[in-house]
């Protein structure tokens, strides 16, 4: 059990690593190519993958229809948030807003799968919304290096992953986890390639370098790859619905790797909007009896 918890965290820490990562490739490279060459390199890897691990035929006509959709919400329009969000922001408040999706997803839940919230998970509602309102109050005075603009992008992007989550709900046991991986990376990348194709005129002469190059490996890689053999990987052992507790690694490691790495300040109003975030993580997926 201890090996799928290390997993489970794992997965959720390369998420957050993701952040600052693609704020740095966010302002040397437009971003629908950093977004098209992120599903091309997962094509690239997830389609042996496939063959290997999950050979057979294709989706039916509904679930590639769902799997359209699911690219066009958690790739295509999750990306395009995150990255120009964080072109605007910090690494550290865009983690914290990213903190915000199992929120989203519950009331996303309840208002079109109809599904019925504990108190709990309105609770967290309540603590996420209060979350995003301190951070976004000190940005309206003028303080801090955030900006207003910029956590309104990136949690458009929580929002277009939020619905994906909800319509992998639809297609939850009819294709397998690679499988419909690859075939979304494959549609986000059909579906991005025309805007792709329109920035390369915008692309500077230096920007094409060893150095986003490999960061851009690891953020297709990561994000697209690893993240998603760990989390399932670790989900096999693990009760689902402890699974989400770990949610929490995400906003811990964008914000530890956006002091240390990228030189931004942590402040009070920071610390405060990390712990409401957490709190509010915890509160949406804390299982209510574990055995």
């Amino acid at each position: 059990m201890i090996a799928s918890y290390a997993m489970l965290a794992a997965s959720m820490m390369f998420v957050g690593a993701n952040v600052p990562v693609a704020k740095v490739l966010a302002e040397d490279l437009p971003i629908p190519l950093i977004a098209f060459l992120r599903c091309l390199l997962a094509c690239a890897v997830l389609w042996p993958l496939m063959r290997a691990m999950e050979p057979g035929r294709r989706p039916g006509s509904e679930v590639m229809r769902n799997l359209f959709w699911q690219a066009a919400f958690g790739t295509a329009l999750y990306n395009a948030g995150l990255l120009a969000g964080l072109r605007l922001t910090t690494a550290l408040e865009g983690g914290l807003v990213l903190a915000t999706l199992p929120t989203v997803v519950a009331l996303g839940s309840a208002l079109w799968l109809r599904e019925r919230l504990s108190p709990r998970a309105w609770a967290a509602a309540a603590l996420a919304a209060f979350g995003m309102a301190a951070i976004n109050a000190v940005r309206a005075g003028g303080g801090g290096e955030g900006s207003i603009a910029g956590n309104a992008l990136v949690f458009a992007g929580v929002i277009g992953e939020a619905v994906y989550v909800l319509l992998a709900k639809r297609a939850a046991g009819r294709v397998g986890v690679i499988t419909a991986a690859f075939w979304m990376q494959v549609f986000s990348a059909a579906q991005l390639a025309p805007f792709a194709l329109g920035s390369l005129p915008w692309l500077a002469p230096d920007a094409a370098n060893g150095t986003n190059a490999a960061l851009l490996v690891f953020h297709s890689l990561t994000a697209s790859v690893l993240c998603l053999l760990l989390w399932y990987g670790g989900m096999r052992r693990a009760p689902a619905n402890v699974a989400g507790v770990f949610s929490a690694f995400l906003p811990a490691t964008a914000a530890a790797l956006g002091v240390l790495v990228l030189g931004e300040r942590f402040t009070l109003v920071h610390a405060v909007g990390f712990g409401v975030m957490v709190t509010s993580i915890l509160l949406a997926t804390w299982p209510a009896r574990v055995r």
